[in-house]
C-alpha cells in the first residue's frame, strides 16, 4: 500500500509495517526527520507542515496514519498548568479538523491517534490503552498491555528505549527526550492496526473483484 505517516517522529508507529509498502514520513523537526531516514532509509522523508501536507496530497494514498500533537490535549499539562490558572492554552483544533477532513474526503482507510483528553472528546474515538483512535474500522477490541499508563510514564529514558528498541539519547534536538519516548505508540499495537486495515482492504477487493 501507499502509506502517509504524518507527525511521523521516529517512526515508533511504523517500526514493524515491513518494507513491502511504500511509505511517505513527514516530520517538522529536522532532528527527528533525519533520525527517521536513518532509521527507515526506504522510506521518503519529508520536513514540512503534516496538517497541510495531509490537505494538498491525501488522494495519492491508501492509508494514513495521524498522530498530531498531542500536550494541548493532554491531562498533564492541564493538571500542571490550565486547571491553576497558571498557563492555560487553547485546545489545538487541528486534531479535530484533520478527523472531519478524513471522514469525509479521503477514500482510503486512516488513523488518527491521540492521547485521552482532559475533556470529553468532541467526537467519538475507540479507546485502546493509553490512546484514542479515530478511524473508519473497527479495531481489535484489545490491542496489547504494554501501554499501560502508569508503566509508561514511571518509566525513564533507558526503560523506554529497551520498551521501544530505539536509544532515544541519539535525539540532540529542542524537544525533550523522554516526552518523545513517552508519546509514541507502541510498535505492536500499531502492526496490529495496520494489519487489521489491510485485511479489510484486501476483502474489498477480493468482493469487487468478485463482481465482475
Amino acid at each position: 500500500m501507499k502509506i502517509l505517516n504524518l507527525y511521523a517522529c521516529l517512526g515508533g508507529n511504523r517500526y514493524k509495517w515491513g518494507d513491502e509498502h511504500e511509505i511517505t514520513a513527514v516530520e517538522w523537526d529536522k532532528e527527528l526527520a533525519k533520525l527517521y531516514q536513518e532509521r527507515f532509509p526506504n522510506d521518503k522523508v519529508i520536513v514540512a507542515d503534516a496538517h497541510q501536507y495531509l490537505l494538498d496530497h491525501y488522494k495519492e494514498f491508501d492509508f494514513i496514519w495521524s498522530s498530531p500533537p498531542c500536550p494541548t490535549h493532554s491531562k498533564a499539562r492541564y493538571w500542571g498548568f490550565g486547571k491553576n490558572g497558571k498557563k492555560p492554552i487553547y485546545p489545538d483544533m487541528k486534531l479535530y479538523e484533520e478527523i472531519i477532513f478524513l471522514e469525509y474526503h479521503f477514500n482510503g482507510k486512516y488513523v488518527v491517534e491521540n492521547v485521552h483528553p482532559y475533556y470529553k472528546p468532541l467526537i467519538p474515538a475507540q479507546d485502546r490503552a493509553r490512546h484514542l483512535y479515530w478511524t473508519n474500522f473497527k479495531l481489535p477490541s484489545k490491542l496489547s498491555n504494554i501501554n499501560n499508563t502508569n508503566l509508561i510514564q514511571q518509566s525513564n529514558i533507558t526503560k523506554l528505549s529497551k520498551l521501544h528498541e530505539y536509544d532515544f539519547k541519539i535525539y540532540k534536538g529542542k524537544q525533550l527526550r523522554l516526552k518523545i519516548a513517552r508519546n509514541l505508540v507502541y510498535f505492536e499495537d500499531a502492526k496490529t492496526i495496520l494489519d487489521t486495515a489491510m485485511g479489510i482492504i484486501q476483502k474489498q477487493d477480493i468482493n469487487q473483484t468478485e463482481l465482475f
